[in-house]
């Protein structure tokens, strides 16, 4: 049965020693979504929104929110990603923003948590660019979809 990593014998939290593990190319990719009114989406489509691009800022927050993952999750590893990739798109018959972030780099530990940070700090982006608009707006479906590299190997959500 699997263990959770990120406490030792007498259950104090902990970071997971690395310094052992190969060093290996790692990548994650994760998805979510913001569900949104038609009025915000027509907004978003025709960049009418004050704040500007809606798309565009929440893409840079994403990328910024993947590289500041350790100092918003008390136990992740810095780690020196080589890329991060995060793609707004607009989905008009579910009328949502649907967020893709993939991450990548060359270490001992996984990017599962800033690729999973990216989409969420990119759909927070987009509610807080919207919300004067739509404030009934839902954040959803957040989750890791692929992840390859590392002992575990590859992942595939279903």
């Amino acid at each position: 049965m699997a263990e959770f990593s990120h406490f030792d014998t007498n259950g104090n939290a902990v970071m997971v020693d690395v310094s052992k593990k190969d060093s290996t190319e790692r990548t994650a990719t994760a998805e979510g979504k913001v569900l949104v009114s038609q009025e915000t989406m027509d907004l978003i489509q025709g960049k009418g929104f004050k704040k500007g691009d809606v798309l565009g800022v929440a893409q840079l927050a994403g990328i910024m929110g993947a590289k500041r993952t350790p100092d918003l999750i008390p136990l992740c590893h810095p780690l020196a990603l080589t890329s991060v990739k995060v793609d707004l798109s607009c989905d008009l018959v579910d009328t949502a923003v649907v967020i893709s972030a993939t991450c990548k780099l060359a270490g001992r530990t996984g990017v599962e948590m800033e690729a999973l940070t990216a989409v969420a700090v990119a759909a927070l982006t987009v509610y807080d660019m919207c919300k004067a608009v739509d404030k009934g707006m839902r954040i959803t479906d957040i989750r890791l979809t692929h992840k390859a590299g590392g002992k575990s190997g590859t992942y595939e959500a279903p």
